[in-house]
């Protein structure tokens, strides 16, 4: 049996400096997946190899992401959040030195394999702040976490273009280890352990088949454009990854102790927003590869910008920057309406921006405007998909949970690049031997990329429409102030006092909900007048379990329908002399 173990600490009630330290994590991993941009076209020369080999250099480090993700995530859940982050950071910091050091292809795809480990930082520290922010810092909290990824990339480009033009390009890699060394150092420093864990041991077989799985699925996705999409190859490994996945599902479904759980992934609330983050991961790569291409093409073509490396950098800058300001409009129009009106704000507003683009790709500044447009509303995207998942899931569940999520994004982008890379090859002119792409497959990568958000936006509508399934069951600045929250909050679930043996009210008792797979599934204080409540995952039958100072303990069989009815369960705990009734 897999149970939650929490142990509350003393927590500072601004949460002070944890915030930003998270954040810069977040923003330094980025950094790390855009550092190579600039030079793309250039690697072949760089390494003295061929396009085609050249190009395992971005998908070593693709593939090491997507594994690591989920994996790091559940073994923050099991054995510290912070410690499995300052492990992902040290990778970092040991794939840059390596890939700075060498000219040399297969050290350079180790070292960039080992950065690609650090993608595991992101879902790491959105279940860190869970476990350590008050209640109303966390929803912005989160957000600016999670559109680190674009604030990160944003910032990235023009610096990595300058740096990439007026310097060995080996620099890049120093400037990446010495950001992830500053980020070790402050996490180290500010950031304290949290004492969530899920009990258990590492799912070791689920790990390796997962990890099987997603190099099947991924690899012909972004080389599939250079073997062949028809060629057996590529079909040989999509099967092959058909295969491994089903099979992996089946053990996941039989051990006690998952790597993920399938049934929590099974609900509404988590499916509906991992498939919309596939579709919002694929929206944000498109902008990434068209933007700076249409920029740097010589205005000889007729609709090339003719600008410079780093003038592109700076023209698609603001992509990341909006996303990084929409965290505070995120958080205020959450705490109205709920994420999933978030999410589908920032889906309209992605639609929008990439309908707007198709007719202004004529002048700088009219890339300017997409890239704000397209920055807001990703952002307003990426930062509801966390606390959509932060509401469904248990806290033991966090960080493998928000994994997975990243994870869906990823497959995203690497959807992106495959598809929208094999357009512009399609539809691009030979000049003297060069493909150079055409303004109709910039504008049907555009076409494409609205239709990802459109089919994303219906997915969301499918969400669960109750507050209690969307809104984080978060933590106010003290547990007795969480207590009288939750007992005013909560809408669903269960409900009820718990009492002494006299009828008297016991104030400060650790109820706790579990499922009928004997996992924790929420826990509570009783307020001053004895009054609880706990939100439901998912309808079925709980065990509701009271215990407190001076009494013996008392569980309950209780069966909820799903719905906002709450049931009522009064637990009446014997005194400790009496022992626990029958």
């Amino acid at each position: 049996m897999t149970q939650t173990t929490t142990d509350h600490r003393t927590r500072r009630p601004s949460g002070s400096g944890i915030v930003p330290v998270l954040a810069f994590a977040g923003i330094v991993v980025a950094v790390m997946q855009t550092l190579l941009v600039p030079v793309i076209k250039d690697l072949p020369e760089l390494l003295g190899t061929s396009p085609s080999n050249a190009t395992w250099v971005l998908t070593s480090t693709l593939l090491a992401g997507a594994v690591a993700t989920p994996i790091m995530g559940r073994l923050g859940d099991l054995y510290g959040k912070r410690r499995m982050l300052i492990l992902s950071l040290t990778v970092m910091v040991v794939g840059s030195l390596i890939a700075g050091f060498t000219s040399e292809l297969l050290v350079m795809i180790v070292g960039r394999a080992l950065q690609g480990f650090a993608m595991g930082a992101i879902p790491l520290g959105i279940g860190l702040m869970r476990d350590e922010l008050p209640r109303e810092k966390l929803g912005s909290a989160m957000a600016l976490m999670s559109s680190s990824i674009g604030v990160g990339g944003g910032l990235a480009l023009p610096v990595a273009a300058l740096v990439a033009q007026n310097a060995d390009w080996h620099a890049l890699f120093f400037l990446s280890a010495g950001l992830g060394a500053l980020s070790i150092l402050l996490t180290v420093l500010v950031v304290p352990e949290s004492k969530v864990r899920a009990e258990g041991t590492f799912d070791v077989l689920g790990a390796l088949g997962l990890s099987a799985g997603l190099v099947l699925f991924l690899l012909p996705i972004t080389k599939g454009s250079d073997w062949g999409w028809t060629s057996g190859t590529t079909l040989g490994l999509f099967g092959a990854a058909a295969v491994v996945l089903f099979l992996w599902g089946v053990m996941e479904l039989r051990i006690k102790a998952p790597l993920v759980d399938l049934r929590t992934t099974a609900r509404p609330a988590v499916l509906f927003t991992n498939l919309a983050s596939i579709m919002v991961g694929v929206a944000f790569y498109a902008v990434s590869l068209v933007l700076p291409q249409l920029l740097q093409l010589p205005v000889s073509t007729g609709y090339g910008l003719g600008q410079s490396m780093v003038v592109a950098g700076l023209c698609v800058a603001p992509l990341g920057l909006t996303m990084m300001f929409t965290a505070p409009v995120y958080a205020r129009i959450s705490a109205r309406y709920g994420p999933k009106v978030t999410l589908m704000i920032g889906m309209l507003i992605i639609a929008i921006g990439y309908g707007a683009g198709l007719g202004l790709m004529s002048a700088a500044w009219q890339t300017v405007v997409i890239a704000v447009v397209l920055g807001a509303g990703i952002g307003l995207a990426y930062s509801s998909l966390p606390a959509l998942i932060v509401g469904a899931v248990p806290p033991s569940e966090t960080g493998a949970a928000n994994g997975l999520n990243s994870l869906m994004r990823s497959i995203g982008t690497s959807v992106s690049s495959a598809v929208i890379g094999m357009v512009l090859a399609n539809t691009a002119n030979n000049v003297n031997g060069v493909a150079i792409p055409t303004m109709h497959g910039f504008r049907v990568s555009f076409l494409i990329a609205t239709g990802a958000v459109l089919v994303g936006l219906l997915f969301a509508v499918f969400l669960p429409s109750q507050r209690q399934a969307t809104k984080p069951r978060l933590r106010a600045a003290s547990e007795e102030d969480a207590a009288v929250e939750r007992a005013h909050e909560v809408l669903g679930g269960f409900r009820g006092r718990v009492l002494d043996a006299e009828g008297g009210p016991i104030a400060r008792a650790k109820v706790t909900l579990i499922d009928r797979r004997g996992r924790q599934a929420g826990a509570t204080l009783s307020a001053e007048d004895g009054s609880y409540a706990l939100a439901v995952p998912t309808d079925g039958a709980y065990v509701l379990a009271a215990r407190a100072t001076g009494h013996g303990p008392r569980a309950s069989s209780a069966t909820h329908a799903g719905d906002d009815r709450p049931v009522e369960v009064d637990l009446a705990l014997p005194s400790e002399k009496a022992g626990v009734p029958a």
